[in-house]
């Protein structure tokens, strides 16, 4: 009994030395975790399309004289800000969908819905005010991207619902997660561009890559309950699809830049990136759910490279 007690509002995924458990009180616990404060990964992966595209827009910006750098900072603030928001938000309405799915599942059984450590009700509460705090974010946009950002609840609201009719549910994920591709551009432009279209189809194909290896340690458990994915769609060829979207991504990001008129900074900050997607296919174990796991978190290594090689640029411009 005294040992089982420590862990008995935890989820067994998550780090138990995470701020959530240190800081917060423990009634906030079973909040934090639908919100997935206690994984940050995820908001991260968010946060990165729409620093990308930012800074690709202030790239052409920059090249044209007009580039406000305090715009530019307080853009990645609101773009940080939103990311854990929405993600909170995402991840509460997905929790709720899945209740019954992920009480069948070993690594989901211990989330606060399937536990019973939250109320259906509470949680919708909470995922209302998380999205207040995300609208609140869009409103401080133009009005090109406050429409932009709405159009992306559409997406927002199939994605839960996709592993149910599709072996491509990270393809769903991917147009959600990626729509910050389109939202950094318009932020700083006020319109879209092909560049802008780029970089959200790039960072489609780099969610499908790095959700498919995340996937890959719930593979047996949903092929027992009937949920699909591209784990279970690419099984043993895993690798061979892997190299494909990651492939695919850089092209995409590269013909991104050249059209912005990004400079070399950028292009070796592509090159670095492709240097850790070889090494994530290179050592990928499908079968090792802690290898899956750390692989696809050190995609945020990858997001804050291409980021820092876009930054870099901006003074070449």
């Amino acid at each position: 009994m005294s040992t089982a007690e420590p862990n008995i509002d935890r989820v067994i995924d998550a780090p138990s030395d995470n701020f959530v458990y240190r800081i917060l009180p423990r009634w906030l616990w079973p909040h934090a975790q639908l919100a997935r404060w206690d994984r940050p990964i995820g908001w991260q992966l968010l946060m990165w399309p729409c620093f990308w595209s930012s800074a690709l827009a202030a790239n052409a910006l920059a090249a044209e004289g007009r580039l406000n750098l305090a715009l530019f900072a307080f853009h990645l603030f609101l773009f940080f800000v939103g990311s854990v928001a929405m993600r909170g938000a995402g991840c509460t309405y997905n929790d709720l969908v899945d209740h019954d799915i992920d009480n069948l599942v070993a690594r989901t059984r211990s989330r606060p819905l399937p536990s019973g450590r939250i109320s259906r009700r509470n949680a919708k509460i909470f995922m209302v005010v998380q999205s207040l705090v995300g609208l609140a974010v869009l409103l401080c946009f133009n009005s090109f991207s406050i429409l932009l950002g709405i159009l992306s609840l559409a997406v927002v609201a199939i994605y839960p619902f996709a592993k149910r009719f599709t072996d491509w549910p990270q393809f769903f994920l991917g147009l959600a997660f990626s729509w910050g591709g389109l939202m950094g551009w318009a932020g700083l432009h006020g319109n879209l561009s092909l560049a802008a279209i780029l970089v959200y189809v790039g960072a489609v194909a780099w969610t499908i890559g790095y959700d498919t290896i995340y996937a890959h340690q719930d593979r047996e458990d949903d092929a027992l309950v009937g949920v699909r994915s591209t784990a279970r769609l690419f099984d043993r060829d895993t690798k061979i699809w892997l190299t494909g979207l990651y492939g695919l991504t850089l092209v995409l990001l590269l013909s991104a830049c050249l059209v912005a008129g990004a400079a070399f900074p950028a292009i070796i900050g592509l090159l670095v990136a492709g240097g850790l997607f070889a090494w994530q296919i290179k050592v990928l174990d499908i079968d090792d759910g802690a290898q899956c796991l750390a692989l696809f978190k050190s995609n945020n290594r990858v997001g804050a490279i291409v980021f820092l090689g876009l930054v870099a640029a901006i003074p070449f411009a």
